[in-house]
């Protein structure tokens, strides 16, 4: 819980989750307030059914997180802009966000983050394959597929705490695994990515993400991740990024 983020993760809702104190501690009005029309920011509707991703993540993971979690970000961001007479985008706002404090870190960083994770995800029977250039650029980076599975599984699970693992396009166009913390991104100068890098896919291992489902078990988590996502949108955000460019959403 970051105490300088009002209400980003209620301190009760993390140690009690599948209980009946959970959801009274988890309500609407704490999370978040109706949009409103000068919002610059809106949490975005899932491109599938809360129930798509099932196994590997279950609806009512989904709703929480989409729903209230998600949406938590987005008014933290909105209210990280509220004076600007001019509102960046949200991928603009990522890059001096670490700077520009708690608000435009967490809250921003959580609604881009967010916004990436829905999209880059799809039901199993949907989830393909990577591009043949992305396909390529794996195999030029890690060795194989199943290699840089691996460096990213390790990395999530070496996540201290809450935060992020990312496969990412360098400056170079080179493909590198990083993670971050809390709702830290790649794209934000002075992250623990290093030099900024253009994320295509990114993995939550904060506990709202996986916790219904897996309880403690955030290995589980990691492999089944790999059912659901959705690789040619990946491979969509990897051409994005060899222009130089993040993903706009």
């Amino acid at each position: 819980m970051k105490a300088d983020v009002p209400n980003e993760e209620p301190a009760l809702g993390r140690r009690v989750f599948g209980s009946s104190l959970f959801a009274a501690a988890v309500g609407a009005s704490t999370f978040s307030k109706p949009a409103q029309a000068s919002d610059a920011y809106t949490l975005p509707a899932l491109p599938y059914d809360y129930s798509a991703l099932e196994p590997a993540i279950g609806t009512p993971t989904m709703k929480l997180h989409h729903d209230k979690h998600h949406a938590v970000y987005i008014t933290n961001a909105n209210k990280a802009v509220a004076d600007m007479a001019e509102k960046p985008s949200l991928l603009e706002l990522q890059k001096n966000a670490i700077s520009a404090g708690p608000l435009a870190r967490n809250g921003g960083g959580g609604a881009y983050n967010h916004d990436m994770f829905w999209a880059e995800m799809c039901a199993p029977k949907n989830s393909g394959a990577p591009s043949k250039e992305l396909a390529a650029a794996i195999d030029a980076s890690f060795g194989s597929f199943d290699k840089m599975k691996e460096e990213f599984g390790d990395a999530s699970t070496k996540v201290f705490g809450s935060g992020w693992a990312w496969l990412a396009v360098t400056s170079d166009k080179k493909l590198k695994i990083v993670s971050t913390p809390n709702q830290d991104n790649p794209l934000m100068e002075g992250s623990a990515a290093g030099a900024i890098m253009y994320p295509i896919l990114g993995l939550d291992v904060w506990e709202h993400a996986y916790y219904l489902d897996y309880q403690n078990r955030r290995p589980e988590y990691i492999g089944a991740f790999w059912s659901v996502i959705n690789w040619p949108k990946v491979s969509e955000f990897y051409e994005t990024a060899l222009t130089g460019k993040g993903v706009d959403f």
